[in-house]
């Protein structure tokens, strides 16, 4: 009889410890996110470790050469319409004035691999010493890139790199943000601002784009393997170039086939403006939005208690500095890293504005502080 009834029990203890494992498996998102940047998660376009940002430097002696070669350099990026976008040309400019090298064009593809190529085709008119650029399409431009290597430019890429190229070869150096680090910890910011439970959906990126791949593997593994009570409902990837409205509209079909969503995840701020307009369609004031890239605009609507409760932002002027640098060991051939990240930088309303100074150099602009007031 003993023996029955602690058999019994033993199997209740185990029927209770099971029905209790989600609580205990699920992870603390505001210890995961104590520990973003600590570690850069992100591996190279082609599998490379990491390096630092402190590991790229230049002697005084190095930095008198370069200014002694009056070199050109031509900033071509995918996309310019945004703060990201803005704050890593700003970064270049402003390091490559120190290194006396001038910029002789800065050009917007507006994602279209056929604009960039012809972009590259233009300013190789010029004959920059230097390009610095971010491949719309890693297939479609790496004939162009090819060639303005080969007339004698050297190539630093940002996130992306063209199909085929290896590093010390084809090109001096790739930088990135941490983008596998930053989808981590907006899953945890996610988390966090649902109470670790509900339905979600994704808006992702639907091109072959390295970085913004990163992001949403990085997302959809963080949230499965440490918060068993969300749940990935439904998913729709946006093209563009109106990221934001193909975002409203993903959103909007999102939210209307699946009302027991709680949260939406933007693969980047300008997406996550249209996942806003969508929610106020839809009236859906009860939404939770989190994102990659910290704008102007998802700032200005965390700041004043919006449905952004989360980002993870990349640090776009440091990028753009080192990328200048990097441009100078091509022009010296210094041995370069194949890779370098920055880490992720989680970002709240509690630490929005101190957040801002470290992205983009500069405190918070006007409109922001009034939205914090």
């Amino acid at each position: 009889m003993r023996i029955t009834l602690l058999l019994r029990s033993t199997a209740l203890a185990a029927t209770l410890a099971l029905s209790v494992v989600p609580s205990v498996h699920a992870a603390d998102p505001a210890q995961a996110l104590a520990d973003v940047g600590k570690t850069v998660l992100s591996v190279g376009p082609n599998g490379e470790k990491p390096e630092p940002a402190s590991a790229v430097s230049l002697t005084d002696a190095e930095l008198a050469e370069i200014k002694g070669m009056n070199a050109k350099a031509a900033i071509v990026m995918h996309y310019a319409g945004n703060d990201w976008s803005q704050a890593q040309i700003e970064g270049l400019k402003s390091q490559f004035e120190k290194m006396g090298i001038s910029v002789v064009a800065v050009t917007d593809a507006g994602f279209k691999p056929d604009k960039q190529v012809a972009d590259i085709e233009t300013v190789m008119a010029q004959k920059p010493n230097i390009i610095v650029s971010i491949p719309t399409d890693p297939t479609a431009t790496a004939a162009a890139y090819k060639a303005a290597g080969e007339a004698g430019a050297k190539l630093v890429f940002m996130d992306n790199v063209p199909a085929g190229f290896k590093a010390g070869t084809d090109y001096v150096s790739s930088v990135s943000a941490d983008n596998y680090g930053n989808g981590v910890a907006t899953a945890h910011l996610l988390a966090q601002a649902l109470g670790g439970k509900g339905d979600v959906g994704l808006v992702f990126h639907a091109a072959d784009f390295f970085v913004t791949k990163q992001r949403y593997d990085a997302v959809k593994k963080t949230l499965a393997e440490n918060y068993p009570d969300i749940k990935v409902v439904a998913e729709q990837g946006i093209g563009g170039p109106d990221f934001a409205g193909d975002a409203e509209k993903a959103a909007g079909a999102l939210l209307v086939s699946n009302p027991s969503i709680k949260g939406i995840w933007a693969v980047w701020d300008v997406p996550a403006e249209g996942v806003v307009n969508a929610a106020l369609n839809n009236g859906r004031d009860d939404l939770v939005i989190v994102n990659c890239d910290l704008g102007e605009n998802a700032a200005i609507n965390m700041a004043g208690d919006g449905p952004i409760k989360g980002l993870s932002a990349q640090r776009p002027f440091d990028q753009g500095v080192t990328e200048a640098m990097l441009a100078g060991y091509g022009l010296l051939n210094k041995p370069a890293p194949a890779y370098v990240a920055l880490p992720a930088l989680p970002v709240t309303k509690a630490n929005l504005a101190e957040a801002w100074s470290q992205v983009y150099h500069k405190p918070v602009t006007d409109k922001i502080k009034q939205s914090m007031e």
